[in-house]
């Protein structure tokens, strides 16, 4: 009882802290005019800095492929400025960061930027060049970390393992990784892949299992040098479903294809007719896997944000007294989401890895006869 209470105790504690985080960030915005959508789509962004309190951010390295060759400087010399105000230039180049893009500086437009928009729809959009960029954004630093801390976990594991010491009990870092390796090695890849070609495939599918869930609880946690949104991050969840499509494409045999050009057993109409079908599921599997990931983790931040927004939005529209009224109810669902969101950390990595190891069972599959 008292290891459930403390648990709690310390979920809601950490709930508390990311609303705390979240409302000090959200507060600045309420000023002039609150803007729900603008100030949600600030915080789930990348950005080429890292915001870490008050007016306090670490610059990063921005990193640009230009007209006249590489371009390198710090973030910081864009003075945290976003509208495309501060110009750097650079190797005979000027460049400015709009929306944390960045971009060629044009002529400086009648409201002081160098960024000139033209309308796309119901929204304005740049139409200055941009050079290639390659920079350590805050989604690329928070990934490098949960790498480093990848090769931690799993080197010190194997010491544990190849030292004199170990007697069949892990100790140390091994507790903690053990029941991970033996739950994804018995209850993913051997059932998914077969007991004959599981071990082929278990190194990727560990990784994954641990990538995702690793970078997901840096996404919840708040505060410097976490709190990067990397899994809500289409870019990264595109490359995670790309390698899972180029391992079973390869892995696929005769039967894999079989099945998809000419399937076996059926009429010579029907395999013409489901042959293009087969093909199309070739490509909506991988879609399938990272917009699902990409869908769930984005929408637990967006959810998160959007109650605490609540607060601003009532403090806005219906005066002070509305929007203390409406803080008790919005801090109860923060903490009741942000709950849900842990165990959802795990979940999509899950998921992720066991449909990775369901395409690449399917793909491997030998012929019955």
């Amino acid at each position: 009882m008292n290891k459930v209470f403390l648990l709690f105790t310390l979920l809601f504690s950490f709930s508390a802290n990311v609303w705390a985080t979240e409302v000090g960030d959200v507060v600045k915005d309420v000023e002039e005019k609150f803007d729900a959508k603008e100030t949600i789509l600030h915080h789930i962004k990348d950005a080429h800095e890292f915001h870490i309190v008050g007016d306090i951010s670490l610059p990063l390295p921005v990193i640009l492929w230009t007209k006249n060759g590489l371009v390198t400087f710090m973030s910081s010399e864009f003075h945290h400025d976003d509208s495309g105000k501060v110009v750097v230039e650079k190797n005979g180049q000027k460049f400015v960061k709009y929306h944390e893009k960045i971009y060629y500086a044009s002529d400086q437009a009648h409201d002081g930027s160098y960024v000139h928009l033209h309308q796309e729809g119901k929204e304005m959009h740049p139409s200055n060049e941009r050079p290639l960029d390659f920079s350590i954004t805050k989604n690329v630093f928070s990934m490098f970390l949960s790498i480093a801390l990848m090769f931690f976990l799993f080197i010190g594991s194997a010491r544990i393992y190849k030292s004199n010491k170990y007697n069949g009990i892990p100790k140390g870092i091994a507790r903690f990784t053990e029941p991970l390796v033996l739950f994804v090695r018995d209850e993913i890849a051997r059932p998914m892949i077969g007991e004959k070609k599981y071990k082929k495939y278990l190194p990727y599918l560990l990784t994954i299992f641990f990538f995702i869930w690793i970078n997901n609880i840096f996404g919840l946690i708040p505060f410097f040098p976490f709190s990067a949104n990397l899994s809500g991050n289409i870019a990264f969840t595109v490359m995670l479903a790309l390698f899972t499509f180029i391992i079973v494409q390869f892995s696929g045999n005769a039967n894999y294809w079989k099945h998809i050009f000419w399937m076996p057993g059926v009429p010579v109409p029907m395999k013409i007719f489901l042959a293009p079908i087969e093909l199309i599921g070739v490509f909506t599997k991988p879609i399938s896997l990272f917009i699902r990931l990409f869908a769930n983790i984005t929408a637990g931040h967006i959810v998160v944000l959007a109650l605490i927004s609540l607060i601003f939005f009532f403090r806005y529209e219906w005066g002070e007294v509305a929007g203390w009224g409406a803080s008790p109810v919005s801090v109860l669902f923060v903490v009741f989401i942000s709950l849900i969101e842990i165990i959802v950390t795990a979940i999509q990595a899950y998921i992720f890895t066991i449909l990775s190891a369901l395409y690449i069972g399917m793909a491997t599959e030998e012929e019955h006869h």
